[in-house]
């Protein structure tokens, strides 16, 4: 019960920082309906390349989460010291460099989108004001993995509530000054930046012994090494989701549009199960490795297969909604009734599949706590780019059972990665790494 309690106490505020930020992206959003449909289009589209740079940062934040937590469970503060000003180091650097890029080429990497001329030229303002000092981006994720990493998940959430008023009250301001799509970006880009100043002083009060200055940014090779050997097969892993989706998405959209309408309102409904998933993940990444640090890791197995369960519960209650209301949601979204029909069969189909998405979602999480990042990056790899690209495509496409082909495809990545990982899982070698 006592564990029950410690997941719980974790899981629920990460839950609603999710939820947040996802509202945060739909603010945007929203507003941009207010200045036009091509401004909708144009933040679309930088949101799907800001999703590349955030699979590099993700490789920080992953790193930090295992290294931090490691030494906060033995009591080494002056090492977990040392382990979060490297997490931040390297994310200023990635956040620079991105952000030079950003400069140097914005209409080159926005044509990569192959959107057409009037959607990039919307897009160009806020892609600048918003890409250009990615930097706040890369340190909101690492100084939030940080304190994740100390078992402080309240003041991560707290702080995205405090973002999205900021973002909102911002947004109301700008649009009506007439700043179009450059005032969405600069308002996001504002709520980041006092985002990170609160994660700051927030990581400062959480432990007297973290209070750093810039005299402590030094380059400190061997921890360095160990957030990077840990994180990097992270971020791969997040980089080869993100590419395989947009191949993915050009793979329905040859089956036909109405299929790929239907599969973006599937997928969007869908994406809600992944909230409670996300939260136990990230809260279970913290727990197992300060269980690791405190030589305790049958104490970590326990909390991994709490955490699944109490997911897996959530997600398979959301699933049996899917299956009962799946025509009222295909409604809620569409007028289309081919559309509607396709949407339907989706969801009702997928709706038995979401104890392995949990499954997936808290092993790779677990296992990235403990330090074994490259077994789930090679499984992602095999499952994104084998079975779903591959697969989806000979039974979508080639046998023609179109949108259900590759959602069959999709279901059978779930079970068989999930398989793998609790293979993997149980076989216990992630029990005896040593950083």
């Amino acid at each position: 019960m006592k564990e029950t309690k410690t997941v719980l106490k974790l899981s629920i505020p990460i839950i609603i920082e999710t939820i947040l930020q996802t509202l945060l992206g739909t603010t945007d959003v929203y507003f941009a309906g207010r200045v036009g449909d091509v401004a909708i289009a144009g933040i679309s589209i930088t949101n799907l390349i800001m999703n590349i740079f955030i699979a590099f940062f993700s490789a920080v934040s992953v790193g930090s989460i295992a290294v931090v937590s490691r030494y906060f469970g033995k009591k080494d503060n002056p090492k977990v010291k040392m382990a979060v000003m490297q997490s931040i180091l390297v994310a200023i650097l990635l956040g620079i460099i991105a952000g030079i890029i950003n400069l140097l080429f914005p209409s080159f990497i926005l044509r990569l989108s192959r959107a057409d001329k009037a959607i990039i030229a919307s897009a160009l303002p806020y892609y600048r004001i918003v890409g250009i000092p990615v930097v706040f981006l890369a340190l909101q994720m690492t100084l939030s993995s940080c304190l994740r990493a100390m078992k402080n998940t309240k003041a991560p959430m707290y702080i995205t509530g405090i973002s999205n008023v900021l973002n909102i009250g911002l947004n109301t301001i700008f649009v009506s000054m007439g700043m179009g799509v450059f005032g969405l970006g600069l308002a996001t880009t504002l709520s980041r930046a006092v985002g990170v100043v609160l994660l700051f002083f927030s990581l400062r009060k959480q432990n007297q012994s973290l209070y750093f200055s810039y005299k402590d940014l030094f380059v400190h090779t061997q921890t360095m090494k160990q957030i990077l050997s840990i994180g990097v097969p992270g971020g791969i892993e997040k980089l080869v989701m993100r590419m395989g989706q947009l191949l993915y998405n050009g793979m329905i959209l040859s089956i036909g549009v109405h299929a790929y309408v239907a599969h973006n309102i599937a997928g969007t409904v869908e994406n809600y199960t992944y909230i409670p998933s996300t939260g136990f993940g990230l809260a279970v990444s913290t727990l197992v490795g300060v269980s690791l640090g405190e030589r305790n890791p049958q104490q970590g197995r326990s909390y991994v297969y709490k955490s699944y369960f109490i997911s897996a519960f959530l997600m398979l209650l959301m699933g049996v909604g899917f299956f009962l209301f799946a025509p009222e949601l295909a409604n809620f979204f569409t007028n289309t009734k081919e559309v509607q029909v396709q949407v339907i069969k989706v969801l009702r189909f997928i709706a038995f599949f979401q104890p392995f998405s949990a499954l997936v979602q808290v092993l790779t999480c677990a296992l990235q706590g403990a330090g074994d990042t490259k077994f789930s990056m090679y499984t992602t790899f095999a499952g994104i780019w084998g079975i779903r690209l591959c697969l989806g495509y000979y039974l979508g496409v080639v046998l023609e059972l179109g949108l259900m082909g590759v959602w069959y495809a999709y279901a059978l990545d779930l079970v068989l990665r999930g398989t793998i990982l609790y293979w993997r899982f149980r076989k216990g070698k992630w029990m005896n790494i040593e950083l």
